[in-house]
């Protein structure tokens, strides 16, 4: 290592740690200690733009141990983002571009939303098969418009986790040769040492998945860390994991090693103990010397040269190939074809019941050849959530242009490689299971909404009415737990034409995640002739029949729509005025205007009933303190769905008499 190296990677260090020292909070001893591999990755490896993050052809970066965030925002910044030395100065604090864990649209180069451990990971695994499918679908002989690696830095904690084996796992079985992932051995936990909890060989792990793995013995050794990557670059048929041992809080006399330097501020004695041990100047803070910052902003010329490169070939590129050309640029801005949805069936109630799942799969193979970069899975469960989208192969070790994805029994993987592909731009992912099976992809859902990522999943077997499989498949609190997931669009169609509409708003929707639910049961198809279009979907919720001015309202989602539906049509029989109300989504609802809330939900009419296999816990909302919630606020039971559903009270009957009760 020459003195201008050490120079360029102390400054990151120090950088580090004045900014966690400055903020009193923050984990100083992961960047001390991966600093040269930051170094060396981004000045020497890394094909990146810094005058334009969002280049499509640039490589990915993810830092899945996002805790170490000063490694990644002092990169930013001496490299040449839009990420300035007071961005750093303002660490942690409120309104800065620079949060304890990274956080993707907020903060220029920051790739995807990192912190909870191993997602980083799962991210990587998904942008990797993203720039393979991409490469596959437009690269030609001589234009090679998508060819770019992505590379991610774990640690301790993201080995542990059990999304990382998942995610690792299909990597290594999809043969990701352009993936590089470093593993920052350094043996240190906020425990302690990782011997008292974990003691695996790692390495043996990943080759058993069948990644390629290298080892290198010291952390501050440039030439083998440069060699490790070299080689990983050169295994085409492998994803690459590199363990680096490295020390964390390198250089700290007395906290290096240990787990005091992992979760806080080295304190001002010990952070001059370390800048006199390693030869740095007590002040000013935050210093950045002339020569260190010379040569990370070279990365500025480069950068800008290989996106000119890259220019000049999709120049070229768009004089052979116009169409794909075209097609390239409408997929990277996130368009969807006008007439996307122009061949999707309209379901005649003559033709008899439908489940929505059913539905869905014959909507998603209308639309699906037409929006040709919408792809995805399941989590070995494509028969049950109808999700195998025909004529388009499986995405495969040897076949990168199928659009099936077979994720294998990894809903937790699945969800954030999902986050990966959505994250690295031109793709619309979707991942399908049962719906009681969200709570094995919380954490990446919730990263999906606090991202904004255009992920949609398809949740069925929805309710109760499923049936014999029983209360372990059974979702209860489910609908309420996604609904309360900020930035998160939950979609409950009540019949075939709702669920063809509510793809048509997935499929258009940019702000973020739409989950829709959808059924295992057969429903009845509304009588758009007697009732109104189920295009009313697009605003969330709306006026299904009234008999008259309404003196109570019946509001229903998802299945519970035509149960609403028989005690309605007896209700008016009776002489009763009433509005039903097909309720979808509450997300979209509650985003329309306060006029149109009004026109559907009335305030004058307070007497309201809700009916909803599910808990009844939010519904007040809608339902006011007056009016009555029917629903299950308990566990279901293992017997036929009918059955459950008539012994759970989800009943016209129930609806019948609620509404009896409040007009009294």
């Amino acid at each position: 290592m020459t003195k201008l190296e050490e120079q360029c990677i102390n400054t990151i260090r120090f950088l580090a740690v004045d900014a966690v020292q400055k903020a009193n909070s923050g984990h100083p001893g992961m960047p001390m200690g991966t600093a040269p591999i930051g170094y060396l990755l981004w000045t020497k490896y890394l094909k990146h733009n810094p005058g334009n993050p969002k280049w499509v052809d640039r490589d990915r970066f993810v830092l899945s141990a996002g805790h170490g965030s000063m490694l990644l925002y002092s990169l930013l910044h001496l490299t040449g983002y839009k990420v300035s030395l007071d961005d750093l100065k303002n660490f942690r604090q409120y309104g800065s571009i620079t949060p304890g864990h990274p956080e993707y649209g907020l903060t220029p180069g920051v790739e995807t939303t990192t912190g909870p451990l191993g997602q980083g990971l799962g991210n990587a695994v998904g942008m990797a098969i993203a720039e393979e499918h991409l490469a596959a679908y437009f690269n030609r002989d001589g234009f090679k418009i998508v060819d770019h690696y992505t590379y991610a830095i774990s640690g301790d904690g993201c080995m542990m986790e059990g999304i990382t084996s998942e995610a690792s796992s299909i990597a290594g079985h999809l043969k990701l040769g352009k993936l590089v992932v470093f593993y920052d051995d350094n043996h240190i936990t906020i425990e302690g040492k990782t011997d008292i909890a974990f003691s695996e060989d790692v390495l043996a792990r990943y080759a058993a998945y069948g990644w390629h793995t290298q080892r290198v013995s010291d952390g501050n050794d440039l030439d083998a860390i440069a060699k490790a990557i070299e080689a990983a670059k050169a295994v085409k048929d492998k994803p690459s994991v590199i363990a680096v041992r490295t020390h964390i809080g390198y250089g700290s006399p007395n906290k290096q090693d240990t787990g005091e330097a992992h979760g806080s501020p080295l304190g001002d004695k010990e952070v001059e103990l370390t800048k006199k041990n390693l030869g740095w100047p007590l002040e000013p803070k935050f210093l950045v010397p002339d020569e260190a910052l010379k040569v990370f902003r070279g990365c500025a010329d480069t950068g800008k040269k290989f996106e000119d490169s890259w220019t000049k070939l999709f120049e070229e590129y768009k004089k052979k190939y116009p169409d794909l050309a075209k097609e390239f640029l409408a997929w990277m801005s996130g368009e969807v074809p006008a007439d996307a949805f122009k061949d999707v069936p309209v379901f005649d109630p003559a033709a008899g019941q439908v489940a929505t799942r059913s539905a869905s799969g014959k909507v998603m193979n209308a639309f699906g050849p037409k929006v040709k970069n919408f792809l995805g899975g399941a989590a070995d469960l494509s028969p049950s959530t109808d999700t195998i989208m025909k004529d388009t192969g499986s995405f495969s070790a040897t076949d990168r242009l199928g659009r099936n994805f077979h994720f294998g029994i990894r809903e937790h993987g699945m969800g954030a490689i999902m986050n990966g592909m959505a994250a690295h731009g031109g793709l619309i992912p979707f991942g399908a299971t049962f719906l009681v099976f969200s709570d094995y992809m919380r954490p990446p859902i919730r990263l999906a909404a606090l991202s904004h990522f255009r992920t949609i999943y398809v949740f069925t077997h929805d309710s109760i009415g499923l049936g014999e499989d029983g209360p372990t498949h059974q979702p209860i609190e489910h609908f309420m737990v996604l609904r309360d997931i900020p930035n998160m669009v939950f979609v409950r169609p009540a019949d075939a034409n709702e669920t063809a509409e509510a793809w048509k708003f997935a499929i258009n929707y940019k702000k973020g995640p739409v989950a829709l639910a959808l059924t295992r049961q057969k429903l009845p198809v509304i009588d758009a002739k007697k009732y109104s279009g189920a295009e009313g979907l697009q605003k969330g919720a709306y006026v299904l029949a009234e008999s008259g001015k309404p003196d109570s309202i019946i509001i229903a989602s998802g299945s519970e729509v035509s149960v609403a539906m028989a005690a309605y049509e007896q209700l008016a029989t009776s002489g009763k005025k009433v509005r039903l109300v097909s309720m979808p989504s509450w997300e979209v609802f509650d985003q329309q205007d306060e006029k149109y809330r009004e026109s559907v939900l009335p305030s004058s009419v307070t007497k309201r009933v809700s009916i909803e296999a599910g808990i009844t816990k939010g519904w007040s909302r809608y339902v006011g303190d007056k009016g009555i919630s029917i629903g299950i606020d308990k566990f279901g039971a293992s017997a036929p769905g009918p059955i459950v559903m008539k012994e759970y009270g989800i009943t016209s009957e129930a609806v019948v008499a609620a509404v009896e009760k409040l007009l009294k």
